[in-house]
C-alpha cells in the first residue's frame, strides 16, 4: 500500500518540536481523538519508548503497539506500529525541518510494511481514513506545541 504523508508548519524550532515529540506520553494529547487507552512503557523518551493503545478508525477498534525504533535529534523519529494481531506492521515517521523564516515543518508518514487482506482490498478508503485522521493529528500537534511554548519560562 502507498504511504500517507501529512505535514504542518509550526512556529517552534526543530529542537523544540523534537523535544516534545520525543516523549511518548505527549502523543496522547494530540492523537486521543482516535488512539485511546494509552499505556506507556519503557524509557520515557527515545528509542525503546513504547505505548499500547486502542485505535478506533472507520468503525473498527484494534489494539496497537507503538515503539520508537529510531531517533535522530532534532530531525526524525521513527515508530514501529503492530496491530491486527500482528497482521498489520507499519512505520510512522516524523520528519522535522527548519523553515527559512523560522519555525519548522513537521511531517508524518504512515507506511504499511504488511497489511491484512481487508486493508489491501479497500486501500483507497483505508488511506483516506488514515490521511484524514493524521491531518487532525497535525492540527492538534500544532496546538499542543503552541500551548507548551506559551508556558515555557
Amino acid at each position: 500500500m502507498k504511504p500517507v504523508t501529512v505535514s504542518i508548519d509550526v512556529a517552534q524550532t526543530p529542537e523544540q518540536v523534537y523535544d516534545f515529540l520525543d516523549v511518548m506520553a505527549h502523543h496522547e494529547r494530540f492523537t486521543d481523538h482516535y488512539l485511546t487507552d494509552w499505556h506507556c512503557s519503557g524509557p520515557r523518551r527515545g528509542v525503546g519508548s513504547c505505548a499500547r493503545v486502542t485505535a478506533a478508525l472507520g468503525g473498527v477498534r484494534t489494539a496497537v503497539t507503538i515503539e520508537v525504533v529510531e531517533a535522530e535529534a532534532p530531525r526524525r523519529i521513527v515508530e514501529r506500529n503492530v496491530s491486527a494481531a500482528g497482521r498489520r506492521l507499519a512505520h510512522g515517521t516524523y520528519g522535522i525541518y527548519p523553515l527559512p523564516a523560522g519555525g519548522s515543518r513537521v511531517s508524518f508518514t504512515y507506511a504499511w510494511d504488511r497489511a491484512p487482506l481487508a486493508d489491501r482490498l479497500f486501500a483507497p478508503l483505508v488511506r483516506s481514513v488514515m490521511e484524514r485522521a493524521n491531518r487532525t493529528v497535525m492540527r492538534r500537534l500544532a496546538a499542543e506545541l503552541a500551548r507548551a511554548d506559551s508556558v515555557r519560562p
